[in-house]
């Protein structure tokens, strides 16, 4: 397919200038044309990713035309036999199962028959937009098959059962593979094919709004392709009203004599689902309720779940703790991507305010943003805080922060202190106690982002450093350590924890963090004692056995934080002082690459200037991190997520760059999380991306791409277009970290928790080219890294790429529609 190749002429010119460059000269991030030449030359690429994107879109169509026939395939023998003697099916069955398939398979042959040539015989001058238009004027015949689906299925399923011949036809038709395709054919359902139309205008959609995103407003084509996509979006807007209403929730009336010592929202673990309840602990009693609906004019009220005296309530020791319910847990890339949506959403609401945009559209992303933070509010806690009630029964509630969890125990505890009665309350007496929450509540919001007021501190988004020194005031001795949380997106989580420091009363623990910080306005600091006790360590993964010493916060004041300077402070929390140091890197400082002025070392180093100094492939320092953590830390639970000991990365890019005999040993003796923290470093060190500046916009439009056949052409060819020694080596990064996902079980690192690490690293332009890139701190979370992390993703969850395979192969299409 030699005028495929052509098709992507652009990118090609684009990488001409870096095999000319001399080795270890870093290529100048300024553009060599003028202004002029410019224009001509982002005309001439939105051209060609047009070119890539029809092609793509050309090979489903091909896919789709072989489906619509294998499911007209047996329509002609099956009508025939409807007027024997021994019909398969009725006429009318038959009408009803393939309505409309043969009027939708003309419609899409001729539209392939017209757009292939225009593809295959590219120039700048090529126009199909008639040819989608005309496609989106017949939607009406899809309109009338969508009318039928339901019907249609409801037939064939009746058939099959009640006869064994149309059972067998409909179970396994035969689809025509692409002309390319080194399969025949592939064997599919009735019921699947039954489904490709529908599946079918979503897909053309899409591929107009990438058309569109890569034609000139001044092209010919343009009017054509909007009013296109404009009847595309009407028509899957009319089919698809499933109209979901909200669920209104909220409160009521007067106060009563108990006090009401704390009240906050916790999520409950009920019945196998989890629910957000609103929990209120009295001098005596710990009521959950939850906000009931309200009849219009009416108040609001809670609506009482259960509730437990305090002098019957116990916490379950981790043993009595086995026969409770176990905890399941959302997998992380599942959170991941809600945390992207969210991010996206605040940008989008962002954007409005700043064009002054209608206050309708606003409330519609911050109704959608609402909805976006419950559901993580909702499925992100995982650390178990059980309830026991004396007289038999048990309540599990889950929540993020186990600083948290200490501070309703020991609230409760304290309470518990005081001469409590047992009691049990009337239907009056509780409906008055209920009644009282609405109005003694001092939480009145669920704990989200989109609650808070436009002028609140939208929290600190970067790198918040901080060094833990050490611990004084505990009365005897004990193995000691410290674990740090901070809050985003409305709820507080764990992100580093200093080693353990056995059998003293005065830690010195001396390490370094690096935090990312995504909205956050407050760091608390615990200190634990750990638990070696093998008996009290529960099955449950999530429950935390080691005993609170002691436990403080802070507030991240940004005017405080920022500054490049070290900020010492203590915190005092039940006796005992933690020392430590913080300070704090804002996103576009971090987002600096700094060439090594040297060119001796490894690190800040061009990798092609290191692997032809060395002789190698893949660079000394990638092959043997790697080989360390397979070895010995594929395990270990939050690899690459965990910090390493900021002095111990230190020592070891200190032994790299001077290529000291002692590496292997170093290695061998180092902290896992210390080599990971090395590799990551080595990576971001870089003077530019391991996937280059000058690609970077590229990768950008590759995974906007909508249509998969488009993005698959697009992201391949772009792998193709690195210099072999960037390539080589992430096609080695990127096998290492499917091995690591593959323990992901054990060590909790998904693919996707992989491609938030590393995307950013391997793809983040150097200073040059993300000067043009930076706007406000969220909006480079919500944009720049969002993108640079599904790159990643796209790669690691693609089948193995070689290099050789890669090389060879001049355009990939996917053959899943």
């Amino acid at each position: 397919m030699e005028e495929e190749e052509e098709a992507i002429g652009y990118l090609d010119k684009v990488l001409e200038d870096e095999d000319d460059s001399e080795p270890g000269t870093p290529t100048s991030p300024v553009s060599p044309f003028s202004a002029g030449e410019k224009g001509e030359r982002d005309a001439g690429k939105g051209l060609e990713m047009r070119k890539l994107v029809l092609s793509g879109f050309l090979a489903s169509e091909e896919i789709y035309i072989n489906q619509l026939e294998a499911l007209l395939l047996p329509m002609k023998p099956l009508k025939a036999t409807a007027t024997t003697s021994q019909p398969v099916l009725t006429l009318q069955q038959i009408e009803t199962i393939f309505y409309k398939i043969q009027d939708i398979y003309e419609i899409h042959k001729e539209f392939y028959d017209s757009l292939c040539p225009k593809v295959q015989q590219w120039d700048s001058n090529v126009t199909m937009g008639h040819l989608f238009q005309k496609l989106a004027s017949q939607l009406g015949v899809y309109k009338a098959f969508v009318d039928n689906y339901k019907i249609a299925l409801e037939t064939a399923e009746k058939c099959s059962q009640s006869n064994y011949q149309f059972q067998k036809i409909s179970e396994e038709l035969k689809v025509k593979g692409p002309k390319d395709s080194k399969e025949s054919h592939t064997s599919v359902t009735m019921e699947a094919l039954l489904y490709k139309p529908i599946d079918r205008v979503t897909r053309s959609t899409l591929v107009l709004h990438d058309l569109l995103k890569h034609t000139p407003a001044d092209h010919p084509d343009y009017p054509l392709l909007q009013d296109a996509l404009r009847i595309s979006q009407n028509f899957l807007s009319s089919i698809n009203e499933d109209i979901d209403p909200r669920r209104t929730a909220v409160t009521t009336p007067k106060g009563e004599t108990r006090q009401l010592v704390k009240d906050g929202f916790l999520v409950e673990l009920s019945e196998g689902s989890r629910k957000l309840r609103h929990v209120f602990l009295f001098t005596d009693v710990l009521l959950c309720a939850k906000l009931k609906k309200a009849a219009v004019g009416k108040h609001q009220q809670y609506d009482c779940k259960w509730y437990v005296p305090l002098a019957d309530l116990v916490f379950p020791s981790p043993e009595e703790s086995e026969h409770c319910p176990q905890v399941h847990v959302i997998p992380d890339h599942e959170l991941e991507d809600m945390k992207m949506k969210i991010s996206t959403i605040k940008s989008e609401m962002q954007k409005e305010k700043a064009n002054k945009g209608q206050s309708r559209a606003i409330e519609r992303l911050k109704k959608k943003m609402f909805e976006n933070e419950f559901w993580l509010l909702l499925n992100s806690p995982a650390i178990p805080f059980r309830i026991h009630n004396r007289n038999g029964k048990s309540y599990l509630f889950l929540l993020s922060s186990d600083y948290e969890r200490s501070e309703w125990r020991e609230a409760i505890q304290r309470l518990q202190k005081k001469d409590l009665q047992a009691f049990v309350l009337s239907s009056v007496e509780l409906q008055v106690l209920t009644g009282s929450c609405f109005k003694l509540r001092t939480v009145h919001n669920i704990p989200v982002t989109s609650n808070k007021d436009d002028d609140e501190s939208p929290g600190l988004y970067g790198f918040l450093h901080v060094i833990v020194h050490s611990a004084k005031g505990f009365k005897q001795s004990a193995n000691l350590y410290c674990t740090l949380e901070v809050d985003s997106f409305g709820y507080f989580v764990s992100k580093a924890k200093t080693r353990v420091f056995r059998d003293t009363t005065e830690p010195q623990w001396n390490e370094e963090f690096e935090i990312e910080l995504e909205g956050s306005q407050s760091l608390r600091i615990l200190c634990y004692e750990k638990c070696y006790d093998k008996t009290k360590l529960n099955k449950d993964n999530n429950e935390i056995v080691d005993k609170i010493m002691g436990k403080g916060q802070i507030q991240l004041d940004p005017q405080a934080v920022q500054t490049k300077n070290w900020h010492m402070d203590v915190i005092e929390m039940n006796g005992i002082k933690v020392e430590f140091s913080m300070k704090f890197t804002s996103r576009d400082m971090s987002l600096k690459r700094t060439p090594s002025k040297k060119q001796t070392g490894v690190f800040g180093v061009k990798i092609s200037v290191v692997t032809k100094r060395e002789r190698s492939k893949v660079p000394y320092i990638v092959r043997q991190c790697i080989e360390e953590v397979e070895k010995r830390g594929i395990e270990e639970v939050g690899i690459y997520r965990i910090s390493g000991v900021a002095t111990d990365i230190q020592a070891l890019k200190a032994v790299f760059d001077a290529n000291n005999k002692d590496i292997l040993v170093m290695l061998s003796d180092m902290d896992i999380n210390a080599i990971a923290g090395t590799l990551k470093l080595y990576f971001r060190e870089l003077p530019e991306p391991l996937l280059t500046d000058r690609l970077y916009p590229a990768f950008m439009e590759g995974i906007a791409l909508s249509d998969p056949a488009a993005k698959e052409n697009c992201m391949m060819h772009l792998l193709r277009s690195l210099p072999d020694p960037n390539l080589i080596t992430f096609l080695f990064l990127l096998e290492h970290l499917k091995r690591v996902a593959e323990k992901e079980p054990i060590n909790k690192m998904s693919l996707h928790n992989l491609a938030t690490v590393f995307g950013p690293t391997l793809l983040r332009p150097s200073e040059g080219e993300s000067k043009a890139h930076l706007t406000l701190a969220s909006d480079i979370w919500s944009h720049d890294v969002m993108a640079q992390v599904q790159v990643l993703l796209y790669y690691l969850q693609h089948p193995p790429i070689s290099f050789t395979e890669l090389k060879r192969n001049t355009l990939y299409f996917s053959t899943d529609v």
